[in-house]
């Protein structure tokens, strides 16, 4: 039997890069002793005002079905809170509410382009994003990152064609943790308005960059950004699917009809406690930062003096990449042996762009005791496997 070519595209070239990870949690799983790095969602719990919002409406009854584009309120509730965040002035008709913000970037790859279009990213990118930017037959163009891992603008300007139709970014970027900063910014806005672009600003950790923000072009370019958030990292409600688009109005309308024949609408209760979170969203989100901040700094302390390693300091988010290049491994050979040596598993570089396969990425929104378990077996690692003892 046949599957539709559909089923290449949504596989993606990054769907080998949980391999590890999946092994991990399975041996996690049978009760083995391993340490696990390599995803993000917080070790912890989503703040109590938002689960007992969310059984309350369970007791209620709130498990009915709702419109398409999330209840007016919760819109509601976001537009106020992305307004506060962008200087962009928008009501709920500017919202769709959506599983998430993975669900949201393919939502908007969806609308905004398809068969003969191309869609310009930046390396490094989550490894969804191939699938998900060339889901509806688009191609992805990405441009690649200079020697500092931040935007080769110079590229950029000549990968844009008579065929691109948007440009993605996310900031705080993921694997990186660097936020796109108004040079940056500035340059995108000129090709935005030079060639009629749309933008997609990936901003699902903007909550944990410094002061809750981050530079954007929402309010600059109210016609052309789209602009993608949720709730997971900020209220650590990774498993809540709570996320959302904010775009021009005829997008929206496009993106609801897109979220009918998808989700045919989204938990009730799941609604009423997100408008919960985003009212707790400034203290929600310094707790956030409060608790990358200090397991960041856990974790580099944890790795200084390792010859071997070279640990790039984020600007914000989750997520640290350790160079690996003096230890004469990849980043996937380094996954691989420091997982079978030491039973700590961290993501392959490569699975994020070329520009990272000499790197490993981290995450260390974890307990305290699990980053210091793991940089004493990354230490030992280094130390016995790699020098052959």
């Amino acid at each position: 039997m046949k599957f539709s070519s559909l089923t290449q595209r949504i596989s993606g070239t990054g769907a080998d890069a949980w391999l590890t990870h999946y092994e991990a949690v399975a041996a996690r799983a049978r009760g083995e002793d391993v340490i696990i790095l390599s995803v993000g969602d917080p070790d912890i719990a989503t703040p109590g005002p938002v689960i007992e919002r969310a059984i309350e409406q369970l007791r209620r009854g709130d498990t009915h079905y709702v419109a398409a584009a999330g209840r007016l309120e919760v819109r509601q509730a976001i537009a106020r809170a992305h307004a506060a965040r962008t200087g962009q002035a928008v009501g709920a008709e500017n919202v769709v509410y959506l599983a998430g913000a993975q669900n949201a970037l393919f939502v908007a790859s969806l609308c905004l382009v398809g068969p003969g279009d191309e869609i310009v990213t930046f390396e490094p990118m989550y490894p969804t994003y191939p699938a998900t930017l060339e889901v509806g037959g688009a191609k992805m163009v990405c441009a690649p990152a200079d020697a500092g891992l931040r935007p080769d603008l110079a590229a950029l300007t000549a990968l844009v064609t008579s065929r691109t139709r948007a440009i993605v970014w996310a900031s705080p970027n993921n694997p990186s943790g660097f936020v796109f900063n108004e040079a940056e910014l500035a340059v995108i806005e000129q090709l935005a308005r030079r060639h009629d672009l749309w933008l997609i600003a990936d901003e699902v950790y903007a909550g944990l960059a410094p002061g809750g923000r981050v530079p954007g072009l929402a309010a600059r370019l109210p016609g052309q950004v789209v602009t993608l958030g949720s709730l997971s990292k900020s209220h650590a409600m990774t498993g809540w699917r709570a996320g959302w688009l904010v775009g021009p109005r005829e997008l929206a309308a496009n993106a609801e009809l897109l979220a009918m024949c998808m989700l045919f609408g989204l938990p009730g209760f799941v609604q009423e406690a997100a408008i919960t979170a985003l009212s707790i969203a400034p203290a929600a989100e310094q707790r956030a930062r409060d608790y990358c901040r200090t397991r960041q700094q856990r974790f580099a302390a944890g790795l200084a003096g390792i010859g071997e390693l070279r640990p790039i300091e984020p600007e914000a988010g989750m997520f640290m990449l350790v160079d690996v290049r003096a230890s004469g491994l990849s980043g996937r050979e380094f996954v691989r042996a420091l997982y079978a040596s030491q039973r700590v598993s961290v993501m392959d570089g490569a699975a994020f762009g070329a520009a990272t396969a000499h790197c490993v990425r981290v995450c260390f929104a974890t307990d305290e005791s699990s980053i210091d378990a793991a940089c004493e077996r990354i230490r030992r690692f280094c130390a016995s496997a790699l020098s052959g003892e």
